[in-house]
């Protein structure tokens, strides 16, 4: 692997890592990513969240480069251009929907750009509401989404429901990646939905190798990119499997960590 003296972009995961618990981009971590391209060396984001709520960042943050969306399940630039867009297999839904069924979670889906959800209350509604910049559109029934669905989520504060209900879709592995996004998330997202093939799906479209690339995440579902790139940093806060996995663990997201490991790259170079 390349050392941090040969980054040439950084691609940073969304919630828990570029913005604070407020869901802000700090003005710390904005003037970081000003110092990192005046430097010469690109910035991108990869988030489990749909586009229309990573278009407020990449607005603030000026980002004109390719981003991935639903773990990376779709490639798209902020002019409103998607390059590549999967959707989660019919059958796929099915079975996972069939393994939920009478588990205490609630069911939001993700499809023609737009949330819907089995419910508008609850304690995670207003954090997705600021999320994905939308409120959602209410519904019991979600099979006539099945053939455009781009990403599933399953929302509970039961951790170990979610942990057993992960291990009832196992069946689906191969086609399909279901991965907890949070703690009180479990997404269900096309094969390609994984960050570590959305980091290469990023890689190409920019024309950057791996060997070239540093990450910044916070959660299990960045894992898959940490092992791709030339060196990744994770977040303070994260779980500690997470942590240690990261060739460097940086503050916490409330403290600025993204700043300080684009200031560890800078000071590589």
């Amino acid at each position: 692997m390349s050392g941090v003296s040969d980054i040439r972009l950084v691609v940073s995961d969304v919630d828990g890592t570029l913005v604070d618990s407020s869901k802000q981009v700090t003005d710390g971590v904005r003037a970081a990513v000003a110092r990192l391209r005046d430097a010469g060396i690109g910035f991108s984001i990869i988030s489990a969240r749909p586009r229309s709520g990573m278009m407020p960042i990449a607005d603030a943050l000026e980002i004109d480069s390719p981003m991935g969306a639903f773990n990376g399940g779709t490639v798209f630039t902020r002019d409103g251009t998607v390059s590549h867009a999967d959707r989660v297999e019919r059958a796929v839904l099915e079975g996972v929907f069939a393994a939920a069924e009478g588990a205490a979670v609630d069911t939001w889906v993700f499809a023609d750009d737009l949330w819907y959800a089995s419910t508008d209350v609850g304690g995670h509604v207003d954090s997705e509401k600021r999320a994905s910049n939308q409120d959602p559109v209410v519904t019991q029934n979600f099979t006539d989404l099945f053939d455009r669905v781009d990403k599933v989520t399953f929302v509970s504060d039961d951790p170990d429901l979610l942990i057993d209900l992960r291990k009832r879709m196992h069946g689906f592995d191969d086609r399909a990646t279901i991965a907890q996004s949070q703690t009180y998330y479990l997404d269900v997202t096309p094969v390609s939905g994984n960050k570590g093939a959305g980091l290469t799906a990023l890689s190409k479209a920019m024309d950057v190798p791996l060997e070239q690339i540093a990450v910044l995440g916070d959660q299990a579902n960045d894992l898959p990119m940490f092992a791709r790139a030339a060196v990744s940093y994770a977040m303070g806060q994260g779980p500690e499997a997470v942590r240690a996995e990261a060739s460097h663990v940086v503050a916490s997201n409330d403290d600025d960590g993204v700043a300080e490991a684009i200031d560890a790259i800078l000071a590589g170079r």
